[in-house]
């Protein structure tokens, strides 16, 4: 068995996704998803990317997103 740091180290040589997948699955075993909860994620979701496909809303950039938040922050 691992212990912990063969298993940071291990987790550290894997591709990007593939951490975001392990951690999530860590994060997973403290706080269990509530099905309901992740059905009401999917529809909020589809009916946002139907706004976005459809033009009715427009995308914003992340890096617009975090320039707009550290410019209110500044004051």
């Amino acid at each position: 068995m691992h212990g912990m740091k063969e298993i940071i180290h291990e987790a550290e040589s894997l591709p990007i996704e593939e951490r975001a997948m392990v951690i999530d699955s860590l994060l997973r075993m403290f706080n269990p998803p509530i099905a309901e909860f992740d059905a009401e994620w999917v529809k909020i979701a589809k009916q946002r990317l139907v706004e976005l496909r459809s033009g009715q809303v427009r995308a914003i950039s992340g890096n617009e997103v975090f320039a707009k938040i550290q410019k209110r922050f500044e004051k």
